[in-house]
C-alpha cells in the first residue's frame, strides 16, 4: 500500500482547517499548502461525501471540519481519499476464487489490519503544529 499525494494532500487540507473554527476559502487553503486548486477541489468533494467537512457558498463560504480535530483519526481521512487503501488487490474484496484455499491471505489481512490500527492511533489534533 501506497498513500498517494491525494493522501498526503487530504492531510495537509485537514490540518489547515483544525486551526479555524469558521469556513476558509479553498483556493487560500490550497495555495497556503502549495497544492493545486482543482487537485484541492476534487480531494475535498471526497472529504465532504465522507462527512469529515462541510462546505458553503458564497462570499463567506468555504469549508470547515465537521467534528473537534481529536475526533478525526488518519486513517480515516486517508480511506476517505484513497481508492485503494489495501495492501493487496486480494484484500479489497472478497472474489477471488483462491481464497478459501490461499495460504498467503491471513498475512495480508494482517497487514492491513496493522496498517489500519496503527494509522487510527494518531488523530488530526496529534498532526497540528505544537507552541
Amino acid at each position: 500500500m501506497i498513500v498517494s499525494t491525494r493522501g498526503e494532500y487530504a492531510l495537509r487540507l485537514m490540518i489547515a482547517l483544525a486551526g479555524k473554527q469558521e469556513f476558509s476559502p479553498l483556493k487560500e487553503i490550497a495555495l497556503g499548502n502549495r497544492i493545486p486548486h482543482k487537485y484541492s477541489e476534487n480531494i475535498m468533494t471526497a472529504l465532504a461525501k465522507a462527512g469529515l467537512v462541510e462546505g458553503s457558498r458564497g462570499k463567506n463560504g468555504g469549508y470547515r471540519l465537521t467534528r473537534p480535530p481529536e475526533a478525526y483519526s488518519v486513517a480515516e481521512i486517508i480511506a476517505a481519499t484513497e481508492t485503494n487503501f489495501f495492501v493487496t488487490s486480494c484484500t479489497r474484496d472478497s472474489s477471488c476464487p483462491h481464497a478459501d484455499t490461499c495460504t498467503t491471505l491471513p498475512v495480508w489481512r494482517a497487514l492491513d489490519e496493522t496498517v489500519r490500527e496503527f494509522l487510527s492511533r494518531y488523530t488530526l489534533a496529534d498532526l497540528l503544529p505544537k507552541g
